[in-house]
């Protein structure tokens, strides 16, 4: 019961980051390495919050808007400087690696553990039943998760939220309606990278620290849930892909399909990892597994999609 508590935890976790990372990968296509940045900025800035005594809660908030502007710093470099994407997200990551550490109070490590936590304060303590405790955490980052992909979903359905969608697929159809595409990239950097600032935060609070390096290889994460989850789950009609037509193309899918899939894909991640380790791999061997995991589900995904193409 507690590896599949502790694979919930992680999965869930990794499932906000992932949620960021969508909006960049499949709806944008913007290559953007600032997440490595992001998600270590929001777990400092809780920590520094909250060693504060500061409300655990207000950090949430305070950790997406913080994710926002350097999304917004990521675009600007991008759009106004004309720096091509894939720079404009190298540096910003360089850039916040300092900035994190300043935050941080220029301590590479800073614990919380004494500290109330959404996950541990005297509220919880006094309200939530003994039987329930355990699944605590579990049901808290639950139901951080469904907010964020609900309010997503809504996003999305929206006029800003069609003309993101627009920007990713065809740039001029925005240009020809008068609008600016350089500010609509802006505003998905934005909200992208606020969503891993604010699973940064989460990922703080409930592991008890910040650590510098903590956002080392968080895109790679990030995009292997979604490729997982877009990859495994497009066929159950998850992934916005409901015709025959639909499912031969390689047509984007939007909605709440495609966001249910991602956060399928962090679980189904995690549980990958976790059984690696139950074999007898080391925890130093994780990104390798992670390496692995990702080339194998584009494989196969590459290979199905060669099998549909030739009964078309």
């Amino acid at each position: 019961m507690s590896i599949v508590i502790g694979i919930l935890e992680e999965g869930l976790i990794y499932a906000i980051l992932a949620l960021g990372v969508y909006i960049t990968y499949k709806i944008l296509d913007f290559p953007d390495l600032s997440v490595d940045g992001t998600f270590p900025m929001g777990a400092a800035l809780t920590a520094m919050l909250i060693s504060k005594d500061m409300s655990p809660v207000f950090t949430l908030f305070l950790s997406f808007l913080a994710g926002a502007a350097a999304g917004c710093l990521t675009g600007f470099i991008h759009v106004k400087l004309r720096v091509r994407d894939l720079l404009s997200g190298i540096i910003m990551m360089t850039a916040l690696y300092s900035v994190n550490l300043r935050i941080a109070g220029k301590k590479a490590n800073l614990p919380i553990f004494t500290k109330e936590t959404i996950f541990n304060n005297g509220f919880l303590e006094q309200a939530v039943p003994e039987g329930v405790k355990p699944f605590l955490s579990v049901l808290i980052l639950l139901g951080i998760v469904i907010i964020c992909k609900v309010l997503l979903d809504l996003y999305l359905n929206t006029r800003s939220g069609y003309l993101l969608r627009a920007v990713g697929d065809n740039e001029t159809l925005v240009t020809s309606l008068a609008k600016d595409k350089g500010m609509v990239k802006l505003v998905g950097l934005a909200i992208a990278n606020g969503f891993v600032a604010l699973a940064g935060s989460v990922y703080c609070q409930q592991k008890g620290f910040f650590e510098i390096s903590t956002g080392t290889g968080a895109i790679v994460i990030g995009l292997a849930n979604v490729i997982i989850g877009m990859k495994l789950f497009k066929n159950w009609n998850l992934a916005g892909r409901g015709s025959k037509k639909e499912m031969e193309g390689e047509k984007k899918s939007y909605g709440w399909k495609a966001t249910t899939a991602v956060i399928l894909g962090s679980l189904v991640y995690r549980s990958c990892v976790a059984f690696a380790i139950a074999l007898g791999m080391e925890a130093s061997d994780l990104k390798l597994v992670t390496a692995v995991l990702f080339l194998l589900i584009l494989v196969i995904g590459g290979q199905k999609g060669k099998k549909v193409a030739g009964h078309a």
